[in-house]
Order: structure tokens, then sequence, then C-alpha cells
């Protein structure tokens, strides 16, 4: 009884052994967006980041409705363009802008405390390439 089960350990251990040996290292794996994970180590990094804030005022079809709504899309990609420069300042020798979102939810005055406005949402990707 004991030899049989030293002799599953030890076949264990070698199967295992020997799948382990046929495995390509993690630095030689392709990742999805095509670049290799040799790159990162190099200093490739991307770099994601988020707001969300409220814009009080009127949330309907009106010209002032869309005005404010185009100011809440303008302040997003200028908080995009701003980004590269604080990355470069902190921890970046190069940026480049990947993508931005931007997504405005209104939201209808529903008691005396909630103000009539929106909900400005955006996000953005960066590729950086460390200092």
């Amino acid at each position: 009884m004991t030899r049989r089960i030293l002799f599953a350990i030890a076949a264990v251990s070698l199967l295992a052994s020997a799948a382990f040996a046929q495995s390509p290292p993690i630095d030689s794996l392709p990742r999805r967006d095509g670049m290799d994970l040799q790159r990162r180590q190099d200093g490739f990094v991307r770099v994601q980041s988020t707001i969300s804030y409220f814009v009080a005022g009127p949330s309907g079809d009106s010209d002032e409705a869309a005005k404010l709504r185009e100011k809440a899309r303008q302040s997003v990609y200028a908080a995009a363009a701003h980004e590269c420069d604080v990355l470069k300042a902190s921890l970046a020798s190069d940026c480049k802008l990947e993508s931005v979102n931007s997504n405005i939810n209104s939201s209808r005055q529903y008691g005396p405390t909630q103000h009539e406005g929106f909900t400005v949402n955006g996000s953005m990707s960066f590729r950086i390439i460390l200092k």
C-alpha cells in the first residue's frame, strides 16, 4: 500500500514538472492588446483616470440646458488634456492620450433639498513611459 502511494506521488510530481518545463516564461506571453510583457518592464504602462461631478441647472431641452451640457463635456476633455501634464510632472517621461469617454445623466428635482441638474462622468486612458 505504501509503495502505491509513493509511486502515485512520484508520478504526479514528474507530470507536474514536465508541464512546468514546457510552459513559456511569463515575460514572453503575448498580451491581449498586442503589447508583450517585456515592453512593460521597459517602462510602458497604461493609466486610467475617472472624474464625476454634479452640475446644478436646467436639465431639459432648452438652449440653456444644451449649453450647460456642452460646457460639461468640454470640461471632461480639458481634464483629459491636462492629465498628461500631471502625469509628466509626476511619473511619466512621455504620455499619449488613448481614449476619452464622457457621459451626462439628467436628474430631476424630486424634493426641496435636491436640485435639478445632471451628473457628469468622464473616463480617460493614457499610455505612458515611466521616468
